[in-house]
Parts: C-alpha cells; sequence; structure tokens
C-alpha cells in the first residue's frame, strides 16, 4: 500500500506504524490498530488484502441487515424506521443501571482516546487507504464453508483435509508424516483432530475444493467443544501461558442467532481452564459483550470456577474510515465498543515486570471488519503474559468456527524462545 505523504513530513510514530501496524496515541493509554497489517506480519508467502479483510463490513452497495450497522456507511433503507426514544435511567432495571453507571465511567476515558486519534493529523489522513487497496479480490462470501455445519453431519469424520509439505522447511518433513505422496502432500481427519504446520513457513492446504493457509509454527484443533479436555496437557509444566477465548454468548438478537449458534453462559463453567494454564502462571483473556447480566456472571461465576484472579478491563473503540465513531456513544444497544476482561491463573508464579505491564484501563482502536471479526492482539498482551526462555510462548485460543478465516495470529515470540500457539475451534 503506498503512503501518498513526503517521507520527510512523516513522524516516527507513524513510520513505525507503517510498519507494525501499532499507533500509540499520545497522552493516554490507547493504540490504533490496523488489523491486516497485524495479520500480515503472520504470514510469510501469502498477504491479506484489505478489500478482502473489510468487504463485508464497507460493501457500497449496503448488501445485508448487518453491513450498515458495523459500517455506517451512507446508504438508507426504503423502509423507514421507526426511530426509538431514548430510554431514561428511571426506565432502566438494577442490571441495566449497573451497566450504565459503567458506562459513565468509561465514557470520559473513551473519549479522551478517540479525541487523541482525531488530533494525530497524518494518521487520521490515511485512515481510508486502510480499507481499500490495489490487489484483486475476490468476494468469497459465497465460497465459504460453515464448519458448524460440515461438523454435525454424520460424513463429519469422513471430512480430510490436504496439506502441502512440499518445499517447506526441513523441520517438516523430518516428523515422519503419514500419507505422504509423491507430490508432497499429506491428508488426515479435520475433525476432533489436531492440524498443525510445524515449518517456519506458511503452509497451504485443502479442504472440499477451498484453500486455506497455515501461519508458520501454528496449530488448530476443530471440534465440538466438550472435546476440549483432549488439549489437557500431559504434565502442567506444559500448559498455556495465555488463553484467549471469544464465547458465543447468549443473546436475544435473531440475526445474532441466525449468524451463529450462541450457547447457555453456564456451559462456559466446566471449561478446564485451571488445567490447561501453565503452572508458571496464564494470563486469560476473555471477549465480552455490553449486557450488566453477563458481566455479573463473569465476576460472581466464571472466573471463580476458573481460578482466574486481578481483573482488568481493555476496551475495543470502533470507527469509520473517516475516523468518527461507528455509533452514538450513548446508545443503549450496539454501542460502538465492546470489551474484554483480563485476569491471571497462578498469578502467584507470575513474575512482577509482566504483572506492571498489566495495565487497568487500555483502549485499542480500529476500523472493525466482517460481523464478529475481532482485531488481533498479540502485540497488545504479550507485555503481560509471563514469557521466558524457560517457559516459552503456549497460546491457546477459543474462537467460533462459523468459518474459516483469519483465525490463526500468529503472536510475535521474542528472540531465543520457542513458541507455539493452538486454535480451538469449537461449533
Amino acid at each position: 500500500m503506498e503512503v501518498k505523504m513526503e517521507s520527510e513530513t512523516l513522524s516516527d510514530e507513524f513510520t513505525s506504524f507503517l510498519d507494525s501496524g501499532i499507533y500509540r496515541l499520545p497522552g493516554i493509554k490507547a493504540v490504533f490498530l490496523d488489523p491486516v497489517r497485524l495479520l500480515n506480519l503472520s504470514y510469510t508467502r501469502y498477504s491479506i488484502s484489505a478489500s478482502g479483510y473489510y468487504c463485508r463490513t464497507f460493501d457500497s452497495l449496503g448488501k445485508g441487515r448487518r453491513t450498515n450497522i458495523e459500517a455506517g456507511d451512507s446508504y438508507v433503507p426504503k423502509k423507514k424506521k421507526r426511530k426509538r426514544k431514548r430510554r431514561l435511567p428511571e426506565d432502566l432495571n438494577g442490571q441495566e443501571l449497573v451497566a450504565e453507571k459503567r458506562h459513565q465511567d468509561v465514557r470520559p476515558f473513551l473519549l479522551k482516546a478517540h479525541e487523541a486519534l482525531l488530533g494525530t493529523t497524518e494518521l487520521l489522513l490515511f485512515l481510508p487507504n486502510l480499507v481499500k487497496d490495489e490487489k484483486f479480490s475476490i468476494d468469497g462470501r459465497g465460497l465459504e464453508q460453515s464448519f458448524i455445519e460440515l461438523g454435525r453431519v454424520w460424513q463429519a469424520p469422513l471430512y480430510e483435509i490436504s496439506m502441502n509439505i512440499e518445499g517447506n522447511s526441513k523441520e517438516v518433513q523430518e516428523e515422519g508424516l503419514p500419507n505422504v505422496d509423491s507430490s508432497g502432500r499429506t491428508v488426515a481427519p479435520l475433525f476432533n483432530n489436531l492440524i498443525s504446520n510445524k515449518a517456519s513457513i506458511d503452509m497451504d492446504a485443502e479442504f472440499l475444493n477451498r484453500i486455506y493457509i497455515l501461519p508458520r509454527k501454528s496449530c488448530f484443533h476443530t471440534s465440538d467443544l466438550r472435546q476440549i479436555h483432549d488439549l489437557i496437557p500431559g504434565s502442567s509444566d506444559q500448559g498455556f501461558n495465555l488463553i484467549v477465548i471469544d464465547p458465543p454468548w447468549e443473546n436475544g438478537s435473531a440475526y445474532q442467532k441466525a449468524v451463529y449458534p450462541t450457547l447457555p453462559n453456564r456451559y462456559f463453567l466446566y471449561l478446564p481452564i485451571k488445567q490447561l494454564a501453565h503452572t508458571e502462571g496464564a494470563l486469560v483473556v476473555l471477549w465480552m459483550t455490553n449486557r450488566g447480566k453477563l458481566r455479573a456472571f463473569v465476576e460472581q461465576e466464571l472466573f471463580p470456577a476458573w481460578g482466574v484472579t486481578d481483573i482488568k478491563t481493555c476496551y475495543w473503540l470502533k470507527i469509520k474510515p473517516d475516523g468518527s465513531l461507528l455509533s452514538d456513544l450513548d446508545l443503549i444497544h450496539h454501542k460502538p465498543y465492546e470489551y474484554l476482561l483480563l485476569g491471571y491463573v497462578n498469578k502467584e508464579k507470575i513474575e512482577p515486570h509482566f504483572i506492571q505491564n498489566f495495565q487497568d484501563i487500555q483502549i485499542f482502536i480500529s476500523i472493525p471488519g466482517a460481523y464478529s471479526r475481532k482485531p488481533p492482539l498479540g502485540s497488545i498482551l504479550i507485555p503481560s503474559v509471563n514469557v521466558s526462555v524457560s517457559v516459552g510462548l503456549k497460546l491457546l485460543a477459543f474462537f467460533r468456527s462459523k468459518h474459516m478465516h483469519s483465525f490463526l495470529v500468529r503472536l510475535p515470540v521474542p528472540s531465543g524462545m520457542q513458541g507455539t500457539l493452538v486454535a480451538f475451534l469449537y461449533y
């Protein structure tokens, strides 16, 4: 992507952003993220196009119910909607009042972060370039496979994925992989099986005439959520020190239920987080919704059941390509931000300087991609993870597997360390 500015006028921060995808805003604990740049740091031979990443969000034709909500474009439906009256505080129930108070508490920080973004002239001028590029991009919405549906049919145990190991690094070919044919391809069951790329370069894989790219040093496991126990390590000192979870929380929205199935919140009480966590400590990151009832459940029941303590909050503020907020900040529903809760398991084993990096109010800003697609946060989370030469980095990421797109996000592993990423895709 060409930067149409004179190089001598670029600040050091903006120059760094062009390489890293992260722009640190002045005067506040907030950053702007470019998900496409961050994701492309994961790949060696391939790259994600901006037009592909944002194709479902910024559809100029306004196709789809969610497109206009997410993109905030100028398309106006023909059917005139009745304008909703903003609910007054006295109309809110107890949990909604708690959620409203929490919103009012964080509101000044969100506004300050947005004001800081609007004050970065060079970044603001560059924002429209982030959602487009000159690469040829195919609208793949009609080509995506629904792994939720495929995993539930009787043929699921018969589905196989074909991986091309020809030309990959020597360490993969020395693994002695079974069923490697003369063309350098190997096949393996797709469901209820750990699919790995142990090479130092990308690997392409084929499933039902679709090509998928596995980033280097990564693996994934697509399964019913009940099979998560298969990933519990044989020894607790081989556990994961970073666990990222994006649950299909219960939701009353009929549209959201059509996008992906949800699960009763209490199902997540039985995730074996304590057994998955490393004995030297693990950072647990949980994506939330803005419902007050859910926050109470997580703080009072879920995190205690998982053994998560020292809970902090991080916010994702969503903007349009012109820099404006995705929606009104004070909407009761469809606020232009989401948040994560972060906490530690086995905190007492974590070295103090990692905990010092664990900031309470931290905001990251980005232009949202497709519906429910979260931005990659590896570079933001690493400073708070207990990573050392002896422990290394082991990430376990839970994702909803409606479609297998951009789920493997490699984290930057410090020099001299080993890193492992496991994405558990559930249906």
